[in-house]
């Protein structure tokens, strides 16, 4: 279960949290969720992302550095079931996802930039627990995510108990 907080509130107790700078939409059930940051890049090719969440996730959340393409769904039903199943937290993905009608029944909290109902190719490509660029911030492998309506922050250091 994940924590009720407020990104708002967050923000003002700590200077050094960053926020994603990017017009999220909420796709999952679950609007409000934290967890310790798992990175991956890739482009218009989820084959990471489907590698990633068949493993446990263990409250973590996957955030994808996906270019903000939004030709290709980096994200799908499936895919998404199998982050419930295994313990995932959420995710956040600077890019698309599809099937919205059944993420949006999922408890998983999950942003993305919007949706289109093509699925990506599957080149075996993309790279994992690399830093990456979001929103006009660097978000690393271990870092903190915190994710509500508002927003999403990230921070080097817990916030709130996870």
């Amino acid at each position: 279960m994940n924590p009720v907080f407020s990104t708002p509130d967050l923000a003002d107790g700590a200077p050094e949290a960053r926020a994603l700078l990017h017009s999220w939409q909420d796709f999952g059930a679950v609007l409000c969720y934290s967890g310790v940051a798992l990175t991956v890049k890739c482009f218009e090719d989820n084959s990471l992302v489907k590698e990633l969440v068949q493993q446990q996730g263990a409250g973590r959340i996957l955030v994808v550095d996906g270019g903000c393409s939004l030709r290709r769904a980096l994200l799908g039903d499936q895919l998404a079931a199998k982050a419930v199943e295994n313990g995932w937290s959420g995710l956040v993905i600077a890019g698309a996802v599809r099937d919205v009608e059944i993420l949006e029944t999922l408890q998983l909290g999950i942003k993305a930039l919007g949706a289109c109902p093509q699925k990506t190719d599957k080149r075996g490509e993309g790279q994992r627990d690399i830093p990456i660029e979001i929103g006009g911030t660097t978000v690393r492998s271990g870092d903190y995510i915190y994710a509500d309506r508002n927003g999403v922050l990230v921070s080097s250091e817990a916030l709130l108990p996870l």
